[in-house]
């Protein structure tokens, strides 16, 4: 997305614990704002840069669902989530000297259709590994729009993090252009 948004960046991997924060018994959207932030404040660069730190949650009936780590794991998640309404959450943070400036959350509201065994492995079968990487075992901007009746939220924090929100903090940072 901050490609495709013409953003200059790099990768660095966080130094964040995600487990002790997961553990804290947070909902959705503020656990995903805290492994955000967490992520960002956990890189240390230059006293003129800036690190963007996301994360993402999925909830479903109360429950809250983690990456699938097999392809069988995937076709459970996909049977649990059958008929039912996902609420995933994305944040995204601004942290400078290891100190946030800024972070933001939402929350997208994603109503699966009811899905057949038959439609999940063919669905698998033409998704499967790329999903695995996915928290809710879609990709929106390929076949995983099949899943769903209906979607609320923004398109962006359905894909994982909520970039209009952020393209702003970054403006009024002067970090890009106005």
């Amino acid at each position: 997305m901050l490609e495709q948004a013409g953003i200059d960046f790099s990768v660095r991997p966080p130094d964040f614990d995600e487990d002790a924060v997961k553990a804290a018994g947070l909902d959705g959207e503020s656990l995903a704002l805290r492994l955000a932030e967490g992520k960002a404040s956990s890189i240390l660069v230059g006293q003129d840069d800036w690190v963007i730190g996301s994360d993402s949650t999925l909830t479903v009936d109360g429950t809250r669902y983690s990456k699938p780590r097999t392809r069988e794991d995937a076709a459970t998640h996909l049977r649990i989530f059958s008929g039912r309404t996902m609420l995933l959450s994305s944040a995204v943070a601004l942290a400078n000297q290891r100190q946030v400036g800024w972070s933001h959350g939402e929350t997208a509201v994603l109503e699966v259709r009811r899905l057949s065994e038959e439609f999940i492995q063919s669905y698998l079968d033409r998704e499967w590994p790329e999903v695995g990487y996915c928290v809710g075992v879609f990709r929106m901007e390929g076949r995983g729009v099949t899943l769903f009746d209906r979607v609320e939220g923004s398109h962006f924090t359905i894909l994982g993090m909520p970039l209009l929100p952020l393209l702003g903090a970054l403006r009024e940072r002067g970090i890009i252009e106005p």
